[in-house]
Parts: structure tokens; C-alpha cells; sequence
């Protein structure tokens, strides 16, 4: 349940009701009460400022696959929100989509970049 987390409360409220006087359709709605249906390798990306989807849910999403025994990766950008501006960690998490997808989907390579060095 994400409620009062994010920028959206009041749209979740609106589509939803309140969790407390309609949890069953909050619990449904939630992509934990289907986490032991994905199978999909999964890579996470996340600003650990984003106040638009916090990074909590990731990290428990995370946590969640990682028991499960879904290939899964967690890569938390320290300073960024919603949208990453840093270019950095913008051509970071390029390279991460291009190899993820090519290792997942192509069958190609590792699943993950070298460990880039140094900074901007």
C-alpha cells in the first residue's frame, strides 16, 4: 500500500476510497499481492529523493523478487527524483537498459555493466 507516500493520495482517494474503509481493493491493487506471479527478470531503477514514486517501494519490491528467486536488481541514484538530471547516471541507466535487455532478451553478455569509474 502506497497511501500518503506519494504526489497521487488524493487521485488514489478519489479512484479508491480510503484505505482504512476500502482495504480490499487497496490490498488487490497493490503489486505485492501478485508478487509470487512474476517471474519476468526485473531491474529497478530509482532516485532516492523521488517523491513521486519512493524509493521504498522499489526496495521492497526489490527485496520481494530477490527471495522469490526472480533475477532482479536494485540501482538507487543518491540526490535524484522522479527524473534524473545528473548525466552521469542519466548514461548509466541507458547502459544498464541496453544490457539488461540484451542479456534477458537476446541472450547476450552479462546482465549488468562494468562498475563505472569515477564521477562527472
Amino acid at each position: 500500500m502506497n497511501y500518503g507516500t506519494d504526489l497521487y493520495s488524493r487521485h488514489w482517494e478519489y479512484e479508491f476510497g480510503l484505505p482504512w474503509e476500502n482495504r480490499a481493493l487497496w490490498e488487490k491493487m497493490s503489486p505485492f499481492s501478485r508478487v509470487k506471479e512474476i517471474t519476468t527478470p526485473t531491474l529497478v531503477l530509482g532516485g532516492d529523493v523521488d517523491s513521486n514514486v519512493p524509493i521504498v517501494n522499489s526496495e521492497l519490491m526489490y527485496q520481494s523478487l530477490k527471495r522469490l528467486g526472480v533475477p532482479t536488481m536494485l540501482v538507487v541514484y543518491p540526490g535524484e527524483y522522479h527524473d534524473f538530471v545528473r548525466p552521469s547516471f542519466i548514461k548509466d541507466l541507458y547502459e544498464r537498459y541496453l544490457f539488461w535487455y540484451a542479456h534477458y532478451v537476446k541472450g547476450e553478455g552479462p546482465a549488468s555493466p562494468p562498475e563505472a569509474k569515477g564521477a562527472d
